[in-house]
């Protein structure tokens, strides 16, 4: 079932890069048809003796009639030669113009709510903590960094240095941004808008304590246009746990209303922990994501016809001792 299934993987996929170049094959086919009429020794008898009494008129070595003839030879090489320029491809690689394979953005909550003490030090300083801990667990992913509130902003774009991320990322705080509010959309629509303009598979983790309801249906309706996955980490307590004094009022963790944001954006919810197990958690989903990713502008059909040439060269091999060719008249 295996074999069956990549096999139709494969015809499904087959395809040509420059199937232009598949013309020749009948300039080529004529070429043949040519060769093989004037490769026949036997073709001035043919106009002078009729073919039933030329039969009986000849007289043939052993397996001569059905001698392998270097015309032979070099129609397969046209086709091979043909098929390589043509570009058969049926699989993807990356662009080599494209630094990484994947590439991830991190998109966190900025709002005064964040700067609740119900999960220490704070849920925005544990989110700082928590994205330090991702970038050390994906360092093979470009990371790019977006904060929003009443308004979403680009941070950093993608970058390989997930020190930088660290640092601008530990200089966040509610202050900094310019509109109160709560807009994740925003944010999840520039998120998106950047990994597509990267042109190479990724994911979105969006760090935050809650998502309005209200927020739901643009969050669906951007998955839809985009099919990126959004991940989130939830960076709230549960209800049972009691702030400390002078904590910033904020609700308690819904872990409802959460999951049915990620529904809408295609993706999973992980809820924080004391220890790394949540971060451990999101890696692997961010992973499974970027690998079922469809492919981007970053990726582009490699091209399998170089390996004809090997097959190619070995078809011309005998052209090259003596008395190997094919003369046309």
């Amino acid at each position: 079932m295996d074999f069956l299934a990549s096999l139709d993987q494969f015809l499904e996929q087959f395809h040509f890069l420059r199937p232009a170049w598949l013309l020749l094959l009948i300039p080529a086919a004529f070429l043949m048809w040519s060769v093989y009429q004037r490769s026949d020794s036997l073709r001035a008898w043919k106009k002078v003796i009729s073919p039933h009494l030329l039969e009986h008129l000849l007289v043939r070595e052993g397996g001569e009639e059905g001698r392998w003839r270097p015309v032979y030879l070099l129609g397969l090489g046209w086709l091979a030669g043909i098929l390589a320029l043509a570009g058969p491809s049926w699989q993807m690689q990356a662009s080599p113009f494209s630094e990484d394979q994947a590439a991830m953005f991190i998109v966190i909550k900025v709002t005064p709510e964040m700067l609740a003490q119900d999960i220490q030090p704070s849920r925005l300083q544990r989110s700082v903590l928590k994205i330090h801990d991702l970038l050390a667990l994906k360092k093979d992913v470009r990371t790019g960094l977006i904060a929003y509130a009443g308004s979403a902003h680009l941070v950093m774009p993608l970058t390989s240095d997930p020190g930088i991320i660290n640092t601008f990322a530990a200089a966040l705080e509610p202050g900094v941004m310019p509109l109160e509010g709560d807009r994740p959309a925003e944010a999840i629509a520039l998120a998106s808008r950047r990994l597509k303009e990267a042109g190479v598979p990724g994911s979105i983790v969006l760090i935050t304590d809650t998502v309005d309801a209200s927020q739901q249906a643009e969050l669906a309706n951007i998955h839809k246009q985009e099919a990126i996955e959004v991940h989130i980490l939830a960076m709230a307590a549960e209800p049972d746990v009691i702030p400390p004094p002078g904590s910033y009022p904020a609700p308690a963790l819904d872990i409802g209303s959460l999951r049915d944001a990620a529904r809408a954006m295609g993706g999973t919810v992980t809820t924080v922990t004391a220890n790394r197990s949540d971060v451990e958690n999101l890696a692997a989903r961010i992973e499974r994501s970027i690998s079922h990713a469809p492919a981007q502008e970053g990726q582009q059909w490699r091209d399998e016809g170089y390996y004809l040439l090997v097959l190619l060269a070995l078809i011309m091999l005998p052209f090259f001792r003596h008395g190997g060719s094919v003369a046309i008249e």
